[in-house]
């Protein structure tokens, strides 16, 4: 407590004034000067008692900052009395909280972007290797049939790592918050059409019956392009789920609340502990294409919520997928 300069400053000052009163006291007679220097010496006792607790406080919140930076879990600043050190202990306690709620959402940032990393690794080393197994069988081919149908293939694994990558940025892009979205009025007629038309090829191809029903004039708040984006992975979930001879079905209506799409596949739908994570990360389904990744229907949730919508998946009572996209008015 003595190595605080104010403190030694008052120490001086005050036995100076008790100095000079005591001998004021003595002056005027025997018992004044008793007077006064009992006086002093009980003020004094008492200030350095008051003050010494007021330190032993300090020091014990000293501590606990201290062992806040050191990261102890069990920390626990307790309640003080009115005054300035109950402001002080309840400022700290505020803050003891919020560090330590950081700490621990940084812990768990660090924990997800390790098990991404490894899941995107993971993602990446599938074809990856079976694109070096390609080409080593392509380098002893000598037939010419083959060697274009094993170029079909290592074209089709580069497509695969291109959307991959591609996907993974935007995902990585959305999560730092650097996107923008050009959010307007936005038809839903045209927002379809352009959601589906990459499709329509494969579609074909695959003998997918597509059938949509979308009145027109109906308008959504939103940025058609990254809205798109998210319709193209539900419809890419849905045409993966579907297989050869299929159907696919988009409607959309509005009510007084908001404005909801849905896209029926007829594929063998979800199994009912898998409707809680089908919107997680790197989460493939059972009953899903092996050639998918898990992460179109995370990205199409985070493109959805991000500009005010909800987006959720169900099995239909008919068989087969659903999927809601809802835009409040």
């Amino acid at each position: 407590m003595l190595r605080n300069k104010e403190i030694r400053r008052f120490a001086v000052l005050f036995v100076v004034i008790a100095a000079f009163f005591a001998a004021l006291g003595f002056a005027a007679g025997t018992a004044a000067g008793i007077l006064s220097c009992a006086s002093a010496a009980a003020f004094g006792t008492a200030f350095w008692i008051f003050t010494k607790a007021r330190y032993k406080s300090i020091a014990q919140i000293s501590n606990q900052i201290d062992q806040v930076l050191h990261h102890d879990d069990h920390l626990y600043i307790g309640e003080a009395e009115e005054g300035e050190l109950s402001i002080l202990h309840s400022e700290i306690t505020k803050m003891t909280l919020r560090i330590r709620e950081q700490n621990e959402a940084l812990k768990k940032e660090k924990e997800h972007l390790a098990d991404s990393l490894a899941d995107i690794a993971h993602q990446l080393r599938t074809p990856l290797t079976s694109a070096n197994l390609i080409l080593s069988l392509l380098s002893g081919c000598r037939e010419e049939g083959e060697q274009k149908a094993f170029l079909r293939e290592a074209e089709e694994l580069l497509v695969r790592m291109d959307w991959l990558i591609t996907s993974l940025l935007k995902l990585s892009r959305l999560d730092a918050g650097i996107v923008v979205f050009q959010i307007g009025q936005t038809d839903v007629s045209s927002l379809i059409a352009a959601a589906v038309r990459p499709f329509l090829i494969p579609m074909e191809l695959r003998h997918i019956e597509l059938k949509t029903d979308v009145p027109e004039g109906i308008m959504v708040q939103g940025d058609p392009g990254w809205l798109s984006e998210a319709l193209q992975n539900i419809i890419k979930n849905c045409m993966e789920s579907t297989g050869q001879d299929g159907r696919i079905e988009i409607i959309c209506s509005d009510t007084q609340l908001f404005t909801e799409i849905t896209v029926h596949d007829s594929g063998k739908g979800f199994e009912e502990k898998e409707l809680p994570c089908l919107f997680e990360r790197f989460h493939r389904g059972k009953n899903q294409n092996t050639d998918g990744y898990g992460i179109g229907l995370a990205l199409c949730k985070m493109i959805i919520t991000r500009q005010g919508g909800s987006v959720t998946a169900k099995n239909h009572p008919q068989g087969g997928a659903v999927f809601s996209i809802r835009f409040p008015k």
